[in-house]
């Protein structure tokens, strides 16, 4: 018990602080620079959408406003929405907008497969339906690819308002800095879904279950032995969601998507794989599975109560997790909790809802279908 106390305790301590320690002092994050492309070549924004009534006329707008000087068209479509998405996408009359109003809700993924079956473009670019870009967001994206570059991840800020308590924002300014770094190492993981681009030759459609898409789409990229980076300069912005409870089922949701995609990408765990397969460990599989490991160092701790130092250490996870449970509380009745009462409430919100996920993932859910996350000032 003592030898599997440390070592799952050393695991999370590991993927948390000292990984990112590590990259902090050794990994110099590098800024991409440009090609500066003689030939624009012909570009698809990609965006399947499903109940975003409120938000997707802005987007497509949005999209049509880019600075690109290539041929550059909107592929959009309606995934069995139950609102008016259907109707607004199919009312524009811009012939660079090719909507599709599917009447069945089939799950992202599939609606994807088929977008990117209809595009001629040479180039993909993905994003939300809640995503803004700034106007030459486009342009640095394509402006990054070399020979050996196979898809590049843009930057997304989180956006959110002074009384709003989910840390998301904060846990994804965490994320960024390592992706910085990871990218400069050769090994960043995934792409950011609301905004990464991809050469379309290397899309490799994915089964109808699959829920962490962007994750999964860019991984297949790297299995073809191209270069997957990350330009902080491609900007898009989206609204964190209003609180801590919305936050939770998308979280879930992730999670099972998270097993899903581990099984399915075991070749990125061996180490011939070099500094990809290192960060691949360190920041995804370790955190995929530190609520077991945060099991394990509870339960391993009550089997070594014959010391004052294990007696501390459980009276300190006790504390930590009842400090959780009261900032979560808290928070979904609206009251304004401490910074560090946020970050703890975050940290055991997050990882209960992997949990959660690792727990549907054995019951073997195959949906692949969405749940549309709330948008701040929206009602319920």
């Amino acid at each position: 018990m003592l030898t599997l106390f440390w070592i799952s305790l050393a695991l999370l301590v590991y993927s948390y602080l000292i990984f990112p320690l590590l990259l902090k002092v050794f990994v110099t994050p590098k800024s991409i620079g440009s090609s500066d492309l003689k030939e624009y070549p012909d570009v698809d924004i990609i965006i399947a959408a499903y109940n975003e009534e409120s938000c997707i006329k802005e987007r497509i707008e949005n999209a049509l406003a880019q600075s690109y000087e290539g041929n550059l068209n909107v592929l959009v479509a309606s995934d069995g929405s139950k609102d008016n998405t259907g109707a607004i996408i199919t009312s524009f009359t811009d012939p660079r907008v090719k909507a599709f109003n599917f009447e069945e809700n089939r799950g992202k993924i599939s609606i994807l497969n088929d977008l990117v079956a209809e595009s001629q473009a040479e180039f993909l670019v993905f994003t939300d339906a809640n995503t803004e870009f700034e106007t030459n967001a486009v342009n640095i994206l394509m402006n990054s690819f070399s020979e050996k570059t196979g898809a590049v991840s843009g930057e997304l800020l989180l956006i959110t308002d002074d009384g709003n308590q989910n840390k998301d924002g904060l846990y994804w300014k965490y994320e960024q800095f390592l992706k910085k770094c990871e990218s400069a190492l050769g090994g960043i993981l995934g792409a950011n879904g609301a905004i990464y681009a991809i050469r379309k030759e290397l899309y490799i459609p994915l089964s109808k279950d699959t829920i962490v898409d962007d994750f999964c789409i860019a991984m297949n990229v790297k299995k073809q032995g191209y270069e997957v980076l990350y330009n902080d300069k491609a900007i898009a912005s989206e609204e964190v969601a209003p609180s801590l409870h919305d936050e939770v089922g998308r979280r879930v949701r992730i999670g099972v998507g998270n097993y899903k995609a581990f099984n399915s990408n075991l070749w990125a765990l061996s180490p011939t794989q070099g500094w990809f397969s290192f960060c691949y460990w360190s920041h995804k599989v370790f955190r995929w599975y530190a609520p077991h490991l945060m099991l394990l160092v509870f339960f391993s701790n009550l089997f070594l109560l014959r010391e004052p130092l294990y007696i501390t250490l459980l009276i300190g996870q006790i504390a930590f997790y009842a400090i959780g449970c009261y900032g979560t509380k808290k928070i979904s009745q609206g009251i304004k909790v401490g910074s560090i009462v946020a970050i703890i409430s975050f940290f055991l919100s997050m990882n209960t809802a992997l949990a959660k996920g690792f727990l549907l993932f054995l019951k073997g859910q195959k949906n692949g279908g969405w749940q549309r996350t709330a948008r701040q000032g929206e009602t319920k």
